[in-house]
């Protein structure tokens, strides 16, 4: 196995693409955990105001917040997925191109893999987002006027 310079480029620039997939991956990643840890930090304020006093409010706003929690975890997963799936696919690439061996199928079949979890865990994100947004629109409160304690119309 006798690797020329320009061998290597050549194998470079066919995991240039991958890697720029495996960059916007983890960008993801990092706004999938940051929300969580937005779920996480309410869900402890919320628990630990139920160990002082018991309110329907807070214990509603848990449940949003477990199902919620249940789709960013999803989403984390299945984004963790596609970046290994496209770190083997890099991996691939440099094995298959040094060693004359054929992965085009492998390669294909896990590039494909890769885009599946990321859609699927675009998906997971805007579901988790849906049900954000609507137990925001929920949980509003009702605006009183000033001095007559009387809703406010519009």
């Amino acid at each position: 196995m006798n690797i020329q310079l320009g061998d290597i480029g050549h194998i470079i620039q066919l995991a240039i693409a991958p890697v720029f997939l495996l960059n916007g991956v983890c960008t993801a990643l990092m706004v999938l955990i940051n929300r969580l840890a937005r779920i996480i930090d309410r869900s402890r304020v919320l628990e630990d105001r139920l160990d002082i006093a018991y309110n329907d409010n807070y214990l509603t706003e848990l449940d949003v917040l477990y199902r919620r929690s249940h789709y960013i975890n999803m989403a984390i997963t299945l984004s963790t997925l596609c970046g290994l799936f496209v770190g083997i696919v890099i991996a691939l690439l440099f094995v298959g191109d040094t060693t004359d061996v054929t992965l085009d199928k492998y390669i294909a079949g896990l590039f494909a893999a890769a885009v599946a979890s990321l859609i699927a865990s675009f998906g997971a994100l805007l579901r988790e987002i849906f049900i954000a947004s609507s137990a925001m629109r929920a949980m509003r409160h009702v605006r009183r006027a000033p001095k007559t304690n009387e809703p406010v119309t519009k």
